[in-house]
């Protein structure tokens, strides 16, 4: 649906160990990556870019990246967890959005609210 997303970040690092972590149960990883950026997406085509900014954490952002299945959701936030995200929200279905939303979702380490979703 979308081309791509920039998030301007504080730390490179703890970024990049939070997106990799949370996004590989999606199917994404890192396809480029410098001192003050790295872009992470389907294999070959990077459309999440992270670009150091440092004094930029209170500009919260809502990503919420499709899932294949509930699976991947629940592995999405456990890994997420794992590399530095903070939860907001456990796997579950939202019932109050549709009868099969199930999402969770985890604070980046800058404070944006970062959603994986399967609606099946």
């Amino acid at each position: 649906m979308y081309d791509h997303i920039g998030l301007k970040v504080n730390d490179i690092g703890a970024s990049v160990r939070f997106y990799e972590a949370a996004l590989k149960p999606l199917g994404h990883e890192v396809g480029s990556r410098d001192e003050s950026s790295a872009g992470l997406g389907p294999a070959g085509a990077p459309a999440l870019w992270l670009t150091l900014d440092k004094g930029s954490a209170g500009r919260s952002t809502h990503v919420a990246f499709r899932a294949p299945d509930r699976a991947a959701v629940d592995r999405f936030h456990r890994e997420g967890l794992k590399g530095g995200g903070r939860d907001n929200g456990a796997p579950g279905l939202r019932k109050d959005y549709s009868p099969t939303y199930y999402a969770a979702f985890l604070f980046d380490p800058d404070g944006n609210n970062v959603e994986a979703v399967c609606t099946r």
